[in-house]
């Protein structure tokens, strides 16, 4: 009890440091009062517009100190409250805007984990069980390909040779479109995200396999005349997952950032694409937000795969 009450206690401090943090940068870096009255923030010295500014301020409490204004917005942000943008209108409201575009980034990022794993383990296995033949140096030299390529040059390659010369996928996510429509337009940027997942996943799983196959349990199996598939399935896969599991973990805020550029480049009206826009007009409660959902996240990730250890290894439980 008191293990799992240190990791809520962990999770909720990193939670606080994160937003701490990024509300500071955000409101240091930018001028709010330009998003929200555009040009006119600029002309103090006319009376229309020093009256829209001072009304502004007092809106958004922009005259109140950064702590203040820290504690305010965390106070309405545990209620639900993430507030509006910071435009002319403040339309829609970002709680709105966030609940339209987070299904489009998660379906985008289950889909590719999914298939990052679907890919990864029958390749790993495949691998250790070639370990240092030619096969395996094969697939060494593709997995390592994969890794180097940055996602924005796979996802240009992949678009143009299986959207734009193929013609095997949509060019382009359309949100008016129905759900089976919109899953079959998420496959390429998914795969996108995908392969250097897999890659990674396979490097690591294959080296974990081949000291596995190595250990004395093995060769027992071995010795009793038990098949090498089973030998592979059956005793060393399950005990070569505590590192693959740890990096899937954790791999999880790299494939958010990955899918941030696949979304723009592919034009998925997602999370990825709105950072990308909030960022550039200084839209600050829209990144804070999104920071904010990601951090949480990652935490309940980690939280769901210490629970994932203890069902892989039941020893973890007992300590």
């Amino acid at each position: 009890m008191n293990y799992w009450l240190q990791r809520v206690g962990m999770a909720v401090l990193l939670l606080l440091t994160v937003s701490a943090l990024t509300f500071g940068a955000m409101n240091v870096l930018g001028d709010p009062l330009f998003n929200i009255l555009g040009p006119a923030a600029a002309d103090v010295n006319n009376p229309a517009n020093a009256e829209k500014i001072a009304a502004a301020r007092a809106e958004y409490n922009l005259d109140d100190p950064l702590p203040v204004r820290y504690v305010k917005w965390l106070g309405d942000f545990v209620t639900g409250d993430m507030g509006v943008q910071f435009s002319s209108t403040g339309q829609p409201p970002v709680t709105n805007l966030i609940q339209e575009r987070l299904p489009r980034t998660l379906t985008l990022l289950v889909m590719a984990q999914a298939f990052a794993v679907v890919l990864a383990v029958p390749w790993a296995l495949f691998s250790a069980s070639k370990a240092n033949k030619t096969p395996d140096k094969v697939s060494t030299l593709a997995s390592f390909a994969m890794i180097a390529l940055p996602a924005f040059a796979l996802a240009v390659i992949l678009k143009y040779l299986l959207a734009i010369k193929l013609g095997w996928f949509p060019l382009a996510y359309r949100a008016s479109d129905s759900f089976p429509k919109r899953l079959w337009q998420t496959v390429l940027p998914a795969l996108t995200i995908a392969l250097p997942a897999a890659a990674v996943y396979q490097r690591l799983l294959r080296t974990d396999l081949i000291t596995t196959l190595q250990e004395d349990f093995i060769l027992m199996a071995r010795s009793k005349g038990v098949s090498r598939r089973d030998v592979l399935y059956k005793h060393a896969l399950r005990p070569s997952l505590f590192s693959f599991v740890t990096v899937f973990g954790i791999n999880t805020g790299a494939l958010i950032g990955g899918a941030f550029v696949v979304e723009k480049i592919f034009l998925i009206p997602g999370l990825g694409l709105t950072i990308v826009e909030s960022i550039a007009r200084e839209d600050f409660p829209v990144v804070l937000a999104i920071v904010m959902i990601v951090t949480a996240a990652f935490v309940v990730l980690n939280v769901l795969i210490d629970v994932l250890y203890s069902l892989i290894d039941p020893r973890v439980r007992a300590s």
